[in-house]
C-alpha cells in the first residue's frame, strides 16, 4: 500500500472518529441535566466522559501534523484566537441578556464552558512548539507532559482560570496524537481486535451502570485540582496517573466502533468545528426551557438522545457551514499582515502563500 493511500485512509478513519466524538459531546451535554435523577443517563454520561475528551484532544493533535509550524501554524493560532474572542463574547453576552444565567465568570481569562477547548488548543500548540524547540524526542515530550498533567493538580488555585488545569491534564493526549502513526493502528485493528474492544467498552459501561466505578465526574472533567476534588494527600497525583490508564483503555476500546471506510460520517467529520461552537446555543435554549421537566421516563430520555443525534447532523450540514463560516472560520490573513508590519517584514510573502 502506498504512503499516500495509507495517509488517506488515516484521514478518513480519524474524520469518522471526530464525528462520532462530537456526537458524544452533544449527547453528553444534552443529558447532563438528567444525570442526578435518571441512573441510565448517569451511566451513559460517565461512560462517554471516560473517553470522549481525551480522544478528541488526541484527534486534534493528529490533525495538527499538517499545520503546526510555518504560515499554516500561524494562521491556525490566529484563527483559534479570533474564534475564542468572538464566541466568548457571544456566549457571555447571551448569558447576561437572554438566558439570565448566574454564577459564571464572564472574563476572557475564564473560558466560557465549552470554550475551554479553544483556549487549551492554542496552549497545546504553543507547548508542543516549545518542546520541539528544546529538541525533546517524542517520548521525552510525552513524559514531560504527563509530569505536568500530574503536577498541575497540586496547585492551590481554581483550575478553570486560563483553562490551566485542562490544558496540562489533556496535553499528553495532544502530543500522543501529533506523533501517532496510523500504520500501526491499521495493522492492529483487525476484526477480532475490534470485537474484543467493543466487548471491553460495553463491559466498562456495565461496570459504571452497576455502580462499580465510584469515580467523581470532576476527575474526568480535568478542570479541578486535587484540593477541589477533596484529596489533600501527597500521593493524590497517583490517582490521576491511574485515571490516565483508564482513559487510554476506554479510548482505545472506543476505536472499535469507528468505521474505516469513507461515508457520510467522513464528510460530517470535516465540519465538527461548526457543531462544537454552535451546539452550546442549542443546549442553552434547552436548559432555560421547560423541556427537562417533561423528561422523566426512559422513552423520553431516548427521544432526547435521538434529538441530539439529529441536531448534530443538522449543524454539520454544508448549509450551516455556508451561513456561519465568517464567524466560525474567520479570515486571518490580515492578522498575519499586521504581524509582518509590526516586525518590519514584507506583506508580499502572504500574497504568495
Amino acid at each position: 500500500m502506498s504512503a499516500n493511500s495509507l495517509e488517506h485512509r488515516g484521514e478518513t478513519f480519524f474524520l469518522n472518529l471526530r464525528f462520532l466524538l462530537i456526537l458524544c459531546v452533544f449527547i453528553g451535554n444534552a443529558i447532563e441535566p438528567l444525570i442526578t435523577r435518571m441512573q441510565g443517563m448517569h451511566s451513559l454520561y460517565m461512560w462517554i466522559f471516560t473517553f470522549h475528551m481525551p480522544l478528541f484532544v488526541f484527534v486534534t493533535g493528529y490533525f495538527a501534523k499538517s499545520g503546526l509550524t510555518g504560515e499554516a501554524g500561524r494562521k491556525t493560532i490566529a484563527q483559534i484566537g479570533i474564534q475564542y474572542v468572538i464566541f466568548q463574547t457571544v456566549y457571555s453576552t447571551l448569558d447576561m441578556t437572554v438566558f439570565r444565567v448566574n454564577g459564571i465568570h464572564h472574563s476572557f481569562f475564564a473560558p466560557y464552558l465549552l470554550l475551554w477547548f479553544l483556549a487549551s488548543h492554542l496552549c497545546w500548540r504553543l507547548a508542543l512548539l516549545l518542546l520541539r524547540k528544546c529538541k525533546c524526542s517524542p517520548l521525552q515530550q510525552l513524559a514531560i507532559s504527563l509530569a505536568f498533567g500530574v503536577l498541575v493538580g497540586y496547585l492551590r488555585l481554581d483550575g478553570t482560570w486560563l483553562s490551566i488545569s485542562r490544558t496540562f491534564v489533556f496535553l499528553p493526549f495532544f502530543i500522543a496524537g501529533y506523533h501517532f502513526s496510523f500504520t500501526a493502528l491499521d495493522n492492529i485493528l483487525t476484526r477480532r481486535i475490534r470485537a474484543a474492544g467493543a466487548v471491553v467498552s460495553i463491559g466498562l459501561f456495565l461496570i459504571i451502570a452497576l455502580g462499580g466505578a465510584g469515580l467523581a465526574p470532576g476527575w474526568l472533567y480535568g478542570n479541578m485540582t486535587y484540593m477541589q476534588l477533596g484529596h489533600l494527600e501527597w500521593y493524590a497525583g497517583l490517582y490521576r496517573l491511574s485515571l490516565y490508564g483508564l482513559q487510554m483503555l476506554a479510548g482505545a476500546c472506543f476505536l472499535a466502533f469507528v468505521p474505516k471506510a469513507a461515508s457520510l460520517l467522513t464528510e460530517c467529520g470535516r465540519r465538527t468545528l461548526y457543531v462544537f461552537l454552535l451546539h452550546g446555543l442549542v443546549i442553552r435554549f434547552m436548559a432555560v426551557s421547560p423541556l427537562y421537566d417533561y423528561i422523566d421516563t426512559a422513552a423520553a430520555g431516548l427521544a432526547l438522545i435521538a434529538a441530539a443525534v439529529i441536531m448534530t447532523l443538522v449543524l454539520s450540514h454544508p448549509l450551516v457551514r455556508k451561513w456561519t463560516s465568517p464567524v466560525i472560520e474567520p479570515k486571518v490573513q490580515w492578522v498575519l499582515n499586521l504581524e509582518r508590519r509590526a516586525l518590519g517584514g514584507s506583506t508580499a510573502v502572504g500574497k504568495h502563500q
